[in-house]
């Protein structure tokens, strides 16, 4: 028999949710459906193990499309329905949830629902207009029941003959949905969304030979010592289909104070010019929720590829909760400390592999450290550097003793720390530092900048960076008096106004002049470029070489000599500095065609 009621819900109520929130995602609803029917298998299978019910091993959830009938259809073999259930669950609970829904997220003003759970079945409308369910309770002598509505005010129930127990869900799609009756369509989103679903999930089945389009145990479910290193490699290809092997991993399996499963990726790095997304999927009892929640993952590990699975978080959570969470905000700290870990136990066992592994790896290190104090504190004593001779060391090695307040007020300095941004173009400052006996650190990634500063900001009594040429004529320069003559006649020929004039005479003879730019104006200029606020020279200083036997002999040229010498010697030090700019580089070729010419009539 059947008979006909009212929804407690209009189309008027639920357009507003589909094209005010659900709209951008629509196909969200396949995962709500699937989802449903694998909790009505889970509910089961709790039943049978109480001896409540009669069940079978085999469970599984099918999904059919039609593309000539224009339908999708979802059906499990689980607990099934009987007609006032369907009444319950469908006509009262669901439609009227929707509705409670609105009224709380207008209230909310849009705060965004972690993975749009809390729908349910009523998620299909999106796509869908009309639905129909065929289902059949697990009681004994339980009959079928249809049940089918389009949605607006009024739907119809009756008996069928389902002979089966479980729920069939027929979505008829709309006219400019029927992309969702696909196989290929479907297939990706199943994919997306029902991966590691606990029940075996078969699309469009012909026979034995069939096999599930997901994987119900997934390897991070596993026990890390029954995990094998090629089931690691193998299950990172198949979930992020990148065919390079990942550097190393971390399985997190923790039961106690929360729960967290799940295996994090160190990939190989693509290109060192930028931070790389990577993609850290967050599942809820293997029902995935969405990508990169950074509630839950620090911002920083969104740099790995990884499987996290959380069961101690509501899958209907707003953002705001998350964030003021107590117990979010431990499963973060664990997932940090557990990375933290891995890094410094692999420092400390197998060196070599974490130096071949550092140029993929240093750019995590270094946000995870700028972005979360605990990290850094934690690997602070792991981060490495290149020095002048190509080997890794510790940065804090190039760290002095701190600096006590007293001595502060007297003037006293932090240590040095030197750096090179760029081993070609400062080879010259290398080359130097090296010959004299000093050390520097390689810091040649797009990061180090910001990184070396947030060192000095965490260490201000310990260390100061400074650029290999920013305090050459301290650095590298040996006792001695300024030449005031040789400093006259640079200024004659440059300008005061166009660049700074000192004399010092440095260790290596064989450079006539070098460039010096104090670190902080330095900064402040490559701030000012970034932000496209002009390019200058930093508030240089030219440092002449009074060491230098060509320097010397421009005491002894006349005025013309003088003049050219000290612009090519000016010209030779910018160039092992910065390339030379257009207007600068055409006054550098005519005085030299001017020396070549005068040496060749000699």
């Amino acid at each position: 028999m059947e008979k006909q009621g009212n929804i407690r819900i209009s189309s008027e109520n639920m357009m507003p949710i589909i094209k005010k929130w659900l709209y951008s995602e629509k196909d969200i609803f396949l995962r709500e459906i699937v989802a449903n029917a694998s909790d009505a298998i889970t509910k089961l299978k709790k039943l049978v193990e109480l001896g409540e019910a009669k069940g079978e091993e085999e469970y599984r959830i099918t999904v059919s499309t039609d593309e000539k009938a224009h339908t999708l259809t979802v059906e499990d073999n689980g607990i099934g329905m009987t007609a006032e259930e369907v009444e319950t669950y469908i006509t009262q609970i669901a439609f009227s949830g929707a509705a409670d829904f609105l009224d709380k997220y207008e209230k909310a003003g849009g705060d965004g629902i972690i993975g749009h759970f809390g729908l349910g079945f009523y998620s299909a409308y999106m796509v869908s207009e009309d639905i129909e369910i065929f289902t059949r309770s697990y009681r004994e002598g339980a009959a079928g029941v249809h049940w089918e509505s389009d949605g607006n005010s009024t739907y119809t129930i009756g008996d069928c003959d389902k002979e089966t127990r479980g729920t069939k869900i027929v979505m008829h799609l709309a006219p400019e949905e029927k992309e969702f009756a696909k196989e290929g369509v479907i297939r990706s989103l199943l994919n997306k969304y029902c991966s590691f679903m606990p029940y075996e999930i078969y699309l469009n089945p012909k026979g034995k030979d069939d096999k599930p389009v997901n994987t119900p145990s997934p390897l991070y479910l596993k026990q890390p010592k029954e995990c094998t290193e090629e089931e690691y490699k193998t299950f990172y290809r198949e979930t992020f289909s990148d065919f390079n092997e990942p550097l190393f991993w971390i399985h997190l399996n923790m039961d106690y104070p929360f729960r967290v499963k799940g295996i994090l990726y160190f990939p190989k790095v693509k290109k060192q010019v930028e931070l790389e997304r990577g993609q850290v999927k967050l599942y809820c009892n293997q029902v995935y929720i969405a990508d990169n929640i950074k509630e839950v993952i620090p911002e920083f590990l969104m740099l790995l590829n990884g499987v996290i699975d959380c069961p101690d978080i509501p899958l209907n959570v707003s953002r705001s909760f998350l964030q003021n969470d107590k117990q979010v905000q431990k499963i973060a700290k664990h997932i940090t400390k557990k990375v933290a870990d891995k890094l410094t136990e692999l420092f400390r066992n197998d060196r070599e592999r974490y130096e071949a592994c550092w140029s993929d790896i240093q750019t995590f290190v270094k946000f995870g450290c700028i972005k979360d104090e605990d990290f850094y504190k934690k690997v602070k004593d792991i981060v490495i550097y290149k020095n002048l001779a190509g080997e890794y060391r510790p940065i804090e090695e190039f760290f002095g003793e701190e600096v006590s307040d007293e001595d502060a007020k007297e003037g006293k300095e932090p240590k040095s720390a030197y750096y090179v941004s760029d081993p070609d173009k400062q080879a010259q400052y290398i080359k130097m530092f090296k010959d004299a006996g000093l050390d520097a650190v390689v810091c040649d990634t797009y990061i180090d900048p910001h990184f070396i500063s947030y060192l000095e900001y965490k260490n201000p009594k310990r260390v100061r960076f400074l650029r290999i040429d920013a305090d050459v004529d301290g650095a590298l320069k040996e006792e001695g008096e300024a030449d005031s003559e040789i400093e006259e006649i640079f200024k004659a020929a440059l300008g005061e106004e166009k660049v700074k004039i000192s004399t010092a005479k440095l260790r290596d003879a064989s450079v006539p002049a070098v460039v010096n730019v104090a670190e902080f104006m330095r900064r402040m200029s490559e701030m000012n470029e970034f932000y496209r606020m002009g390019e200058s020279d930093a508030d240089m200083t030219l440092v002449v070489n009074t060491a230098n036997e060509n320097v010397l002999a421009l005491k002894n040229a006349d005025e013309e000599g003088k003049k050219l010498g000290a612009e090519q010697i000016y010209y030779l030090a910018l160039m092992a500095y910065r390339p030379l700019r257009p207007e600068e580089l055409q006054k550098y070729t005519e005085n030299f065609n001017r020396a070549l010419a005068a040496f060749l009539k000699k």
